[in-house]
């Protein structure tokens, strides 16, 4: 990664002129110059933060320290930096617009939290935990995919702090251990429909749902038309474990159309706005015992989904079911 950062700012001159000859002949805003810029930026701050994780490395005592809370808060504000700066270029460069409607941060402090969020579109998780870490001030666990880690500086930065990369099978065992230990300025993110929202996803876990005979439950996932059907085990597992974590639940719409890297391609520049809808649920309200926690969790999800519908035009509703 570093020698490629070096080799593309190395040319760059010249590749800024192929892309501004190339630019033209593209469909868009100087759409080649845009998305060039943020694949250099990309770079850019993959090398840095990976030269900054081994001066910490080395400060620690060649990695002997480098679980203590000094040097986990300093991983922290990498992220911090890290996600701003791409963010606010997304911004300016993408043309995209963050509206967030939800719980002030003031109301979110004293408890740990327990995040419950839609997962759909590329960046939603970035966008996610950028949010926590910025306006919030938290410090968020996340439960990731593990092919994530073939991104050179997440799989080092992530795995130095309490976070866990998952593979199928690996049941709830990872979110037990991220439940241990929440304190007040934590918050641990799950995405409880295990993977990014499609039309072909949802079709297909509602033929094994019917599949392995839980009619009840495919004709419950049919009427979500923006989400797929959410799965209860780490869910129920983590607020068996954080009983003090206040919950919130996290909506999110604008991302959605965006599935394949052709799909990006043709929605860039964006010149579009996110809408992300939070709801805080304290721990008290939380209700006892799994088969009521299933319950609520289902009930949420349909919630979820219908502010989704509310959110998207009559295109977007079509894309989501064709």
């Amino acid at each position: 990664m570093v020698l490629l950062t070096v080799a593309v700012l190395g040319t760059l001159p010249v590749l800024v002129l192929v892309a501004a000859l190339l630019s033209p002949l593209v469909p868009g805003r100087w759409r080649v110059l845009r998305v060039g810029w943020m694949v250099v930026l990309h770079l850019v701050l993959e090398t840095a933060v990976l030269i900054a994780l081994l001066v910490l490395w080395v400060a620690s005592g060649f990695g002997l320290a480098i679980r203590s809370p000094r040097f986990e808060r300093a991983h922290y504000d990498i992220v911090q930096t890290y996600l701003e700066v791409m963010f606010a270029e997304a911004q300016r460069v993408l043309h995209v617009e963050v509206a967030v409607s939800g719980p002030e941060p003031s109301s979110m402090s004293g408890r740990p939290l327990l995040v419950f969020s839609r997962h759909a579109g590329p960046g939603d998780s970035f966008l996610l935990v950028h949010a926590l870490v910025s306006w919030y001030d938290r410090e968020p666990r996340v439960l990731l995919k593990d092919t994530l880690q073939w991104d050179p500086a997440i799989d080092v930065l992530l795995n130095r702090l309490p976070n866990r990369f998952i593979r199928p099978g690996d049941g709830t065992t990872p979110v037990r251990e991220l439940t241990s230990g929440l304190d007040d300025d934590d918050a641990l993110v799950i995405f409880p429909e295990g993977g990014n929202f499609t039309a072909r996803r949802r079709a297909r876990s509602i033929a094994r749902l019917r599949e392995k005979g839980l009619l009840a439950e495919a004709e419950q996932a049919e009427q979500l038309r923006h989400v797929l059907a959410p799965r209860p085990g780490g869910v129920v597992t983590a607020l068996a474990n954080a009983a003090d974590a206040d919950v919130i639940w996290v909506a999110h719409s604008g991302l959605d159309h965006l599935v394949s890297v052709a799909d990006v391609w043709r929605a860039l520049p964006m010149d579009s706005v996110v809408r992300m809808r939070w709801w805080q649920v304290p721990a008290a309200d939380v209700p006892q015992g799994e088969v009521a926690q299933v319950e609520w969790l289902h009930d949420w999800w349909a919630r979820i989904d219908d502010w989704i519908g509310r959110q998207q035009g009559p295109e977007d509703r079509h894309r989501a079911t064709s």
